[in-house]
């Protein structure tokens, strides 16, 4: 039986879905706007810009950078 339980920064998004009210797309979308930038960086700007918790908003950006093949 496959263990299809979501892993990594992804297992987070539901919960940013609900805190947040957006999609993750939106979020993705913010991240991607501010290229060329540093993970660290990119995190801040969603902490101190939108208000994403830190575990939150390192998800958000591993996941996209991972996607972007930035990382």
């Amino acid at each position: 039986m496959p263990d299809d339980k979501v892993k990594g920064p992804a297992s987070y998004f539901p919960s940013i879905e609900k805190t947040y009210g957006r999609p993750i797309a939106d979020w993705q979308a913010v991240v991607r706007a501010a290229y060329p930038a540093r993970h660290m960086d990119l995190v801040a700007l969603l902490k101190t810009e939108h208000g994403l918790g830190h575990g939150h908003a390192n998800a958000v950006v591993a996941h996209t950078l991972a996607q972007d093949g930035l990382k």
